[in-house]
């Protein structure tokens, strides 16, 4: 269910300069990136690029949400890593992206953490923004 405007706690302000082959800055200037197309898709390769931002956040929010549910079943995650990996290629439409998300949980046993991984999924915000768009394999 979507948030209500009235609801946000926190807004992000981003702006890109010609778009994928450009520059990418926050409002309060924490980001500011140079961004150019992979050298598989054609491009020089020499900034960072859409797919690694949105696997850096999707995956810095998918840690928080595992940590929200451990802590709600009593688990330890301590020394927990989620690792995001965003594949980007044509469909029917154009472009898609393809997620896959892998998580490393040391203290806690392969069905624990298969467990936990579940429930995270089900409310971290990135994994309820992207339900039904795009293909996401838990690891």
């Amino acid at each position: 269910m979507p948030i209500q405007q009235s609801d946000v706690l926190y807004t992000a302000v981003a702006t890109a300069e010609n778009g994928r082959d450009g520059r990418v800055a926050t409002d309060d200037g924490k980001l500011d990136v140079v961004v150019n197309p992979p050298q598989e898709m054609g491009g020089s390769g020499a900034g960072t690029n859409p797919e690694q931002l949105f696997a850096a956040g999707y995956s810095a929010c998918f840690q928080g949400a595992l940590a929200v549910v451990a802590r709600q079943q009593g688990a330890d995650v301590s020394g927990s890593t989620v690792t995001a990996k965003v594949g980007i290629g044509k469909n029917e439409d154009g472009f898609g992206i393809i997620v896959e998300i892998s998580a490393r949980i040391p203290g806690v046993d392969a069905e624990t953490a298969r467990g936990l991984v579940e429930k995270a999924h089900q409310v971290c915000p990135y994994s309820k923004a992207t339900r039904g768009n795009v293909s996401v394999t838990l690891v």
